[in-house]
C-alpha cells in the first residue's frame, strides 16, 4: 500500500503533471475571457444583424419533431476559434519567438543550473561529507538508495 501511495505522489510531484494542471487553469481562464467576451460583444452584434440573441438562435428548424440547430454548433466552434487564438497569439506565439532568439543567439539561455539545484547539490555534498567522517572500520556501503 505504501508504495501506491509513493508511485501516486511521485506522479503528482512530476513536473509535467504541475505544467499540466497550470495549461488546464490557464486555459479554464481564458475560457472565461472569451466566454464574456462572446457575451459582452459579439452576441449583441449577432442580435443587431440576425435579431436573434446570441449564435444558438441562428439557422434553427424542426423535422417532425426533431430539433435541429446549426447556430449551436457555430457557437461552440466560435468560441473554441477564440480560446485557440487567444492562447496561440498570448502563449504560443511569444515562446516560440523567444526559442528563436534564443537558437540565433539574441537571447541568452537561463544560467544553469537553477539555484534550488545549487543548494540541493550543496546539501548533498554535506550529508555525504557527513556520512564520510561518521563511518568507522567495518562499515561499507548503505544498501538501497542512499548517498553516494
Amino acid at each position: 500500500m505504501k508504495n501506491v501511495f509513493n508511485g501516486f505522489k511521485e506522479f503528482v510531484l512530476r513536473g509535467n503533471a504541475i505544467d499540466l494542471a497550470v495549461g488546464v487553469v490557464i486555459g479554464g481562464a481564458f475560457t472565461l475571457v472569451v466566454t464574456s467576451i462572446v457575451d459582452g460583444l459579439i452576441n449583441p452584434l449577432v442580435a443587431a444583424i440576425f435579431g436573434k440573441p446570441d449564435l444558438t438562435g441562428v439557422l434553427n428548424f424542426s423535422i417532425n419533431g426533431a430539433d435541429f440547430s446549426i447556430g449551436l454548433i457555430l457557437d461552440a466552434l466560435f468560441k473554441f476559434l477564440c480560446v485557440a487564438a487567444a492562447l496561440y497569439f498570448v502563449i504560443v506565439m511569444p515562446m516560440n519567438h523567444l526559442a528563436s532568439m534564443r537558437k540565433t543567439g539574441e537571447q541568452a539561455e537561463p544560467e544553469a543550473p537553477a539555484e534550488d539545484v545549487l543548494v540541493l547539490q550543496e546539501i548533498r555534498d554535506l550529508l555525504a561529507a557527513q556520512n564520510a567522517r561518521g563511518a568507522g572500520p567495518g562499515s561499507g556501503p548503505v544498501d538501497g538508495p542512499g548517498i553516494r
